[in-house]
């Protein structure tokens, strides 16, 4: 008997093959989905590993004596210049030079590529003209060849070029060689002649601080173990130091080569910043892992940079425990994003320290600039700079300086800078900010923050109608006043963001929940403006450093 099956049912039969196959093709792009997924997860892992074992005394030493056991099989002139990728393993992109003259000579070179603007710098050595030349060369070009031209000086002003070629190492991040760049001004505008330092596109995964030159070219790649670095210090031994997480600082020469690696007391972790003393100790603001009441970003330590030994300076919660007990017991710990159920009442972003053994910092959640006096002896109170009525009810309102001018105060300000001018009278001086100009914190749900004239309220950096601002004070403290003397709106990024003036004038201004960094003029004129992906939602600051008698002369 024959069997004929109806169209309906060739239909349905269809139908069910093709949802089959659909879901067949599901399934294998979903399996390709996790096994991608893993071997992400395994190679972010494996590169961890590797950046962790960077930070450690072991392979510093072993990667120095390498160094020197491959250079020295043999004499290494101008006509045999001995070269070496990164070394030490602290910039993806930089390479190691060696080589000796007859006669004492200075050095300059240049980095070309195809595509990019050359990239010039001379280099920093123990004397201006020596015979023996060691130094690192920023600024290779990622996976491209690079054509090094060395220009050889001696004192009478003679020199010879010597030229290399040479590949480009991979880098070990996904970021930009080439930021979107906006120049708003005349091309010539003078942007200074640093490299950015991109403190803090945290990630995800591996995190690093990049450097990138004023046509927004990556000149640097520089690998942390996790968190962030906040800011570069030089010390008087040749030294730079900068956070590698939160618990470690490290102390790195000019060839890379880390000489200190410090992790703090386990009982604190780093947050957000830190300064050098004038002992060449590092100042730090630090959160308290021990504390019952689990409060955060309220403590001050010091780092002896000769022992590695941490000491409690400050509680700012003793201090400042009437105000503190008011508040709500709520907030994150930005620097541990395991930890719950957290106090983040006063949240302090910034310090200054002052030759007199003062120090200035910035709370963001109080929207407070405090002065503390004798800060490595016994730290007491002596004024703050902000709104008043956010400190009603506590002893410390008392304390407040009198603003002299209309104007509004600040809201969530960071990156406070402390600037002395001989120009001054004793007892004043200029202090500048990158304003937030946020209205907001979680420990104080009922102030009503729109007491502060022209404050958002807007927790989105997109808020059209808001704006931050680079703001400068002049503070006279024999007067008791702040008066605020410039002044120029930047774009919103209600957390977060950094201000520099540039020893040119300028300034440098990050935004950064909207990943822009840019130059403008004194008076707010966009000079250049550099736009960056964000890794995951910002760009904790940006600043600009010459590297002055470190990598260049």
């Amino acid at each position: 008997m024959n069997t004929r099956t109806s169209p309906k049912a060739t239909a349905v039969r269809a139908v069910a093959a093709t949802l089959a196959a659909l879901a067949a093709i599901g399934l294998c792009l979903l399996t390709q989905d996790n096994v991608s997924a893993d071997i992400k997860a395994k190679r972010v892992e494996r590169l961890n590993a590797r950046i962790a074992n960077v930070y450690t005394a072991d392979y510093q030493q072993m990667a120095e004596e390498n160094l020197v056991k491959a250079r020295d099989k043999q004499a290494r002139t101008i006509d045999d210049i001995y070269v070496q990728d990164n070394p030490y393993g602290t910039n993806t992109t930089s390479m190691y030079v060696y080589f000796t003259t007859d006669y004492a000579t200075k050095i300059k070179y240049t980095v070309s590529a195809d595509g990019y603007p050359d990239f010039t710098r001379a280099v920093a050595q123990d004397e201006e003209y020596q015979k023996e030349h060691e130094f690192l060369v920023l600024g290779l070009i990622p996976d491209v060849e690079n054509t090094i031209t060395f220009t050889i000086t001696d004192d009478n002003g003679l020199d010879i070029t010597q030229t290399i070629t040479h590949d480009g190492p991979s880098l070990l991040g996904v970021e930009e060689v080439q930021l979107e760049r906006t120049v708003t001004a005349d091309d010539g505008a003078d942007l200074g002649d640093g490299l950015y330092a991109i403190l803090g596109n945290d990630s995800d995964e591996q995190d690093f601080m990049y450097y990138y030159d004023t046509n927004g070219v990556l000149r640097g790649e520089i690998p942390v173990k996790y968190y962030r670095s906040h800011r570069l210090l030089f010390d008087d031994d040749g030294l730079m130091w900068f956070s590698a997480s939160t618990h470690t600082m490290v102390g790195m020469n000019r060839l890379g080569k880390l000489e200190k690696i410090y992790d703090l007391d386990s009982r604190f972790i780093l947050h957000h910043d830190y300064a050098l003393d004038a002992n060449g100790d590092i100042v730090l603001l630090a959160t308290d892992l021990e504390r019952g009441d689990h409060a955060v970003q309220d403590q001050v330590v010091k780092l002896d940079t000769s022992t590695g030994e941490t000491t409690l300076l400050l509680d700012f919660g003793d201090l400042f425990d009437a105000y503190k007990q008011s508040t709500d017991h709520s907030g994150i710990d930005e620097s541990d994003p395991t930890a719950t159920n957290r106090w983040d009442w006063l949240h302090c972003n910034t310090i200054q320290l002052l030759d007199d053994g003062s120090a200035l910092f910035s709370a963001r959640e109080t929207s407070t600039i405090i002065k503390i006096d004798d800060l490595e002896g016994t730290p007491t109170l002596d004024y703050m700079i902000g709104e008043p009525s956010v400190w009603d009810g506590t002893d410390e309102q008392a304390a407040f300086l009198t603003k002299d001018g209309d104007f509004g105060d600040t809201g969530g300000q960071h990156s406070i800078t402390y600037v002395a001018d001989d120009s001054l009278a004793d007892g004043q001086y200029y202090l500048y900010m990158f304003d937030n100009n946020y209205g907001y914190a979680m420990t104080r749900p009922d102030y009503d923050w729109t007491v502060i004239d022209g404050i958002s309220t807007a927790a989105s950096s997109k808020d059209e109608g808001s704006r931050s601002q680079y703001r400068r004070y002049l503070v006279d403290e024999n007067a008791g006043t702040y008066t605020q003397v410039a002044e120029f709106d930047v774009p919103y990024s209600p957390y977060v963001s950094s201000a520099q003036e540039l020893g040119n004038g300028n300034i440098l201004i990050d935004s950064g929940m909207q990943g822009l960094f840019g130059v403008y003029g004194k008076d707010g004129t966009l000079l250049a403006q550099y736009r960056m992906a964000l890794s995951t939602s910002y760009i904790y600051r940006v600043y600009q450093y010459d590297f002055s008698g470190f990598f260049f002369a």
